[in-house]
């Protein structure tokens, strides 16, 4: 009988111990996308850049975005600098540049503090339709002055 109660005595305590260090590796931000990628479909030239994808922190310490950054050049971040609170919600704004005819596929990486996903990666996709024709030209050196 005492080893049956000195037995259940101890798995009591190894399940006690393993909740406890369970309930520490879950403390800190957590980041959840609403979605991870943005089709703009086809687009025309030089229409609306921009698109949000919206997150929600999920974890119980505040979510810090430390960096955002476009693949390239004409993906451009823009997100808050103030820390996300447990539960409440945030924004990154991407503006593409939509004088670039041809298709859309751009990754944005985020760099947080979110122990589920410290660095994430949001695509940006679709086509931008042609240039209009007759439109100004894009590099006038060395054109006639008209004088």
């Amino acid at each position: 009988m005492k080893k049956l109660i000195l037995t259940f005595c101890l798995l009591f305590v190894a399940a006690a111990t393993t909740n406890k260090v369970s309930a520490q590796i879950e403390k800190g931000a957590k980041i959840e996308f609403m979605k991870e990628t943005h089709d703009y479909g086809s687009i025309k030239y030089d229409a609306d850049p921009y698109c949000t994808f919206e997150f929600k922190n999920t974890g119980n310490e505040p979510l810090i975005i430390s960096n955002a950054k476009g693949s390239c050049g004409c993906t451009v971040p823009e997100w808050s600098k103030e820390p996300i609170a447990p539960g409440a919600t945030g924004s990154i704004r991407v503006k593409y540049d939509t004088k670039r005819p041809g298709p859309i596929n751009k990754s944005v990486t985020i760099d947080s503090n979110a122990i589920n996903e410290p660095s994430k990666i949001i695509r940006i996709k679709g086509e931008v339709g042609p240039a209009p024709e007759g439109g100004a030209p894009v590099n006038n050196i060395g054109a006639p002055t008209g004088n």
